[in-house]
């Protein structure tokens, strides 16, 4: 049977992954501090998808200073994309589920790393995207599909702060729609630290 409704990352099918963070050791060399499944797990969608946070940043360029940005990014689950910082997120999505439409003010860079996916604009345009392909979406509304109606599928997203961006002389904002609810916990992002 086929599973239509997520319960944690990653999907039934897909293999769990490893989150490797280094830094350095008291001589100044190398050293991995963690190998995990990373620190923030979340469904998405009604439970149609899986998000799994890999590491996010508030600001650019990031202080690493005495590690800084490590216990920030474990003890903050970021919102869809960070203002001034940067996030990234594997998201697992059920066979044959399709996002609501959204736009994050962020420039996204998104890369399959299992399935079939349909990337469909607002305009209507629309591009297949199989293992390996890339998009770089600059702003715009768009929405994905595992086209396999079968198995999971697997892509991951980096999300980069954006300026104020017009379009037609209009700043557009951030527009998640029905997907909003699955960011509220995200409103208070590093207001603790």
């Amino acid at each position: 049977m086929v599973q239509k409704t997520l319960t944690k990352f990653p999907a039934e099918g897909l293999r769990p992954i490893h989150r490797l963070i280094t830094s350095h050791n008291k001589d100044g060399l190398g050293v991995f501090v963690a190998d995990d499944e990373g620190d923030h797990h979340r469904l998405l969608v009604d439970g149609g998808a899986a998000a799994n946070i890999i590491y996010s940043t508030r600001d650019c360029p990031v202080d690493m200073n005495d590690e800084k940005d490590i216990a920030f990014a474990r003890a903050n689950e970021p919102p869809i994309h960070v203002p001034n910082g940067s996030c990234v997120r594997l998201i697992d999505f059920t066979p044959g589920l399709e996002s609501p439409i959204h736009r994050a003010m962020s420039i996204d860079y998104g890369v399959v790393i299992e399935g079939k996916f349909l990337l469909t604009l607002d305009s209507g345009e629309q591009k297949v995207m199989l293992p390996g392909d890339m998009s770089v979406n600059r702003g715009c509304m768009h929405k994905w599909k595992n086209l396999d109606e079968e198995k999971p599928g697997r892509m991951v997203f980096i999300l980069l702060d954006v300026k104020p961006l017009k379009v037609n002389g209009e700043t557009i904002d951030e527009y998640l729609g029905d997907m909003k609810k699955d960011y509220v916990h995200a409103q208070h992002y590093g207001k603790d630290a």
